[in-house]
């Protein structure tokens, strides 16, 4: 679920900007699974800009003030959701913890780095929302330790269909500053794409669904 959409155009605008997302439709670029993609997308850009990573820190605090969440601790999903987790824990003045994609092999073999007790109330921060699974790997991981995941803020979204399914499925609500439908009207607007790149951009889209 977006937001706001004043919020998800101005989002898109930003990370425009400094190219933490970047579209090439005719030059596409590699995904490590091999896919040629004509977006590729790297949040962790927007760390380098005090005030970008203010103004996402502030509307996740928002969104979450303006839900029904609740937290008791902020978790972050390793590693993108990391930095934004922390920032907005500090924000919130609440704890802050982490989720590695799988345990350990040494050491505590943890999981969950950070305290997290039974019970708690939890919403996790992620940086990009692609089909959702790595995503999920860490609300699941949160919850076989008996914690009360109450949602995900994210910051873009790519809105796949198996993605919304999986969310829904997984009975977790998802709040995303941006997509990538309102990403594609903001780089229309501002003359980074044209009509026909859209149509490239929306088919690619359709392949992954």
């Amino acid at each position: 679920m977006i937001y706001n959409k004043d919020l998800a155009l101005k989002t898109a605008e930003l990370l425009l900007k400094i190219k933490a997302v970047k579209l090439s439709p005719k030059d596409p670029f590699t995904w490590a699974s091999g896919i040629k993609s004509p977006i590729y997308c790297d949040n962790r850009i927007t760390l380098s800009y005090p005030e970008i990573r203010t103004f996402i820190r502030q509307n996740f605090v928002r969104a979450i003030n303006e839900s029904n969440f609740e937290p008791e601790v902020i978790a972050g999903v390793a590693t993108g959701g990391i930095a934004q987790g922390v920032l907005t824990a500090q924000e919130l003045g609440l704890p802050f913890a982490y989720v590695r994609p799988e345990k350990k092999e040494h050491g505590l073999s943890n999981q969950i780095e950070g305290e997290v007790r039974q019970g708690q109330r939890i919403v996790v921060v992620e940086d990009l929302i692609s089909t959702g699974g790595s995503s999920l790997n860490a609300v699941q991981a949160l919850r076989e330790a008996g914690c009360n995941v109450k949602g995900m803020v994210a910051i873009f979204t790519y809105n796949l269909f198996k993605a919304d399914k999986a969310f829904k499925d997984a009975d977790c609500a998802l709040i995303t500053l941006t997509d990538y439908d309102h990403l594609l009207m903001k780089a229309l607007e501002i003359g980074y794409i044209t009509d026909a790149d859209v149509k490239v951009l929306q088919n690619f889209k359709k392949s992954l669904s």
